[in-house]
């Protein structure tokens, strides 16, 4: 730090998924540099499966995270679907808003109770918390999640990475009786989900909003497992065969991810609050009664969001459980041929979008994936610069760890976004 010179930057960032690091330089009042550095090694997953069996990619996408497998897998699926002409059955359709209902609950109890809660009660990790007297509160959050993994286990055979879901449908059907034994458990966490909601809403948050552009799928009830449309803030309503026309990837030198930007150059935001923002009619009323007024637009109230569609979650699949009364096959059978599809479900951490391009062999001859987190990275960005004039105010220590503590709300999962990256090779030839 020099003379009308602060640098604000933490080398390695904790309690997110991945490895990244921020830095923000001020000199005189001007943001000179903000960048949001993804360095974790490219992982390749889209030439992972070019040339693989379209029944082989579900399991393959799966591994991109291990925290949200089945937002992978049902984007792959949904895409496959439609390049097959395949229309699942209201029993499939059913089964998979259960199956991505776990997921949401899990992930978002982990990033509400161990992730996030300590930036907001002064912790630098939740054993501390725990320790200093927020056991209960972190209690809470596991048997919450421990919720979410049993839906995962009951559905998809185990938790991390789950194995019954496949082009077509499922493996296997659970059994009513299978559900049904997870109903009270999920009605605890439901009860427990409203007391966090609540914690939630009463906590301290930096001042700080932005004029965000949401981006986020809608549909006819809350986006979850997919969705044919998608929204962007002062556009209305557009179909999701226009959104690699809208949503734009470019690379950029800092990351090995690349970055989402509109059309027109602006950045965007996708995740929770937009999903708030553009479907929060479609809440379910027990989650609807802890909500605040839509839309939101500071990030650090992303954790009451958060909690909020953990209400949700739970509620939708409390109903779920209730109705299941499992009709046709397990999964629905199709001839490969030459053809596109696509699809898009919302991830914990917001849309997530799949092209899939096949061959009549049904072998994948091109594949495209677009995280939440590279599409938020220049969002992070601005939010940064945005936050500048505010930093120069505090003790420079300080300022740091509300810069992390800001990137941390949009629960970034880093290894999702770096399976991204084009290789430019110029050769010299004497």
């Amino acid at each position: 730090m020099t003379d009308g010179e602060r640098t604000f930057r933490v080398d390695l960032m904790t309690r997110v998924e991945g490895e990244g690091r921020f830095e923000l330089r001020v000199r005189d009042g001007v943001v000179e540099r903000a960048v949001l550095s993804i360095y974790e090694a490219p992982r390749f997953f889209e030439a992972f499966v070019r040339g693989r069996s379209i029944f082989e990619v579900p399991d393959i996408v799966a591994r991109i995270c291990g925290i949200c497998p089945v937002a992978y897998q049902m984007s792959a699926v949904r895409a496959l679907e439609e390049a097959l002409g395949l229309s699942p059955t209201p029993t499939l359709r059913a089964l998979r808003r259960l199956f991505y209902c776990g997921e949401w609950i899990s992930s978002h109890a982990l990033h509400v109770f161990l992730l996030h809660a300590p930036d907001f009660l002064g912790f630098p990790g939740a054993l501390e918390m725990a320790a200093a007297g927020h056991r209960d509160l972190v209690e809470r959050g596991l048997r919450i999640k421990k919720v979410g993994n049993a839906i995962l286990e009951r559905i998809g055979g185990r938790a991390v990475h789950p194995i019954s879901a496949r082009v077509g449908g499922f493996t296997r059907l659970p059994t009513p009786a299978e559900l049904g034994a997870l109903r009270d458990d999920v009605a605890r966490a439901l009860d427990e989900a409203e007391i966090a909601t609540r914690w939630a809403a009463g906590l301290d948050f930096p001042a700080f909003e932005q004029d965000y552009v949401f981006v986020s799928l809608v549909g006819d009830a809350y986006p979850l497992e997919w969705a044919d449309e998608f929204a962007v803030s002062g556009r209305g309503t557009l179909p999701i065969a226009d959104f690699e026309r809208v949503c734009v990837e470019a690379q950029v030198p800092w990351s090995n991810a690349l970055q989402a930007r509109l059309d027109d150059g602006r950045t965007y935001l996708t995740g929770p609050l937009a999903r708030f923002a553009h479907n929060a009619a479609r809440l379910h009323p027990r989650a609807a009664a802890l909500a605040p007024p839509a839309p939101v637009r500071n990030p650090h109230a992303s954790i009451v969001v958060r909690c909020v569609e953990i209400v949700h979650a739970l509620a939708e699949a409390l109903d779920l459980i209730e109705a299941y009364a499992p009709e046709g096959p397990a999964y629905l059978e199709a001839a490969p041929r030459e053809s596109t599809g696509l699809g898009a479900t919302e991830a914990p951490r917001g849309l997530l979008y799949h092209r899939y391009a096949i061959g009549p062999d049904g072998l994948v001859r091109e594949a495209a994936i677009v995280p939440p987190t590279s599409q938020n990275q220049a969002r992070i960005e601005q939010d940064l610069i945005g936050m500048a004039p505010q930093l120069l105010t505090m003790e420079h220590e300080r300022a740091t760890r509300l810069c992390e503590q800001l990137i941390r709300a949009y629960d970034p999962c880093i290894s999702c976004a770096t399976h991204f990256l084009t290789l430019d090779i110029e050769r010299v030839t004497p």
